[in-house]
């Protein structure tokens, strides 16, 4: 077997959640979106904010977060997402077996496990170093404000944070979720392995 086949079947999982990402890429933008709107109006980039309209808006940008991560763990249903979780705390036979399958897993494959944290850390750090570089290294941030189009109130944190929500943030959600199938094999071969 070469090298760069062993490589890919050692990134299952960040794999899956490239390929995830790229076909419903609308869904988890949308919800995306919402986090990064509700986050950005929290930062008083369109004015002052009320403490209960702050609140408010961090039920949804969590809500939105949320339906992500359940999303992605019930492969596009985000019913069977709930499901999934309610049955690890609630049913203690699947559970223990879970358990079972999760402790083998990561006896057997913690080369894989380790690639495919430093491929999501590589990964992460330059959706964050992208990120910083709008923020702080373009001109985004003084046009947005000389355009009237965020507050003068607003720091550039609305701007890294819309960023972060609709990129990094959805990106580790599905990474984490993905993460769990994987540990219990219930992950799906990306359709370049089947």
């Amino acid at each position: 077997m070469t090298t760069s086949i062993k490589l890919t079947k050692s990134l299952d999982w960040t794999l899956y959640t490239v390929q995830f990402i790229k076909n419903h890429f609308l869904m988890i933008f949308g919800l995306g979106l919402v986090a990064a709107i509700g986050r950005a109006i929290q930062l008083k980039a369109f004015g002052p904010v009320s403490p209960s309209a702050h609140v408010l808006l961090e039920v949804v940008v969590e809500s939105a977060r949320i339906l992500i991560f359940f999303y992605a763990l019930g492969l596009t249903n985000v019913k069977t997402g709930v499901i999934r979780l309610v049955q690890l705390v609630t049913n203690k036979q699947g559970r223990k077996q879970n358990w079972r399958l999760a402790i083998r897993k990561l006896r057997d494959k913690w080369p894989s496990l380790l690639i495919n944290l430093l491929a999501f850390s590589m990964i992460a750090l330059l959706f964050n170093k992208l990120i910083d570089h709008i923020a702080y290294e373009t001109c985004l941030y003084m046009t947005l404000q000389a355009r009237q189009l965020i507050s003068s109130q607003a720091s550039e944190w609305a701007i890294i944070l819309f960023f972060k929500n609709i990129s990094v943030i959805p990106f580790t959600l599905i990474f984490n979720a993905v993460f769990c199938l994987w540990l219990v094999n219930r992950l799906p071969k990306p359709v370049a392995f089947q």
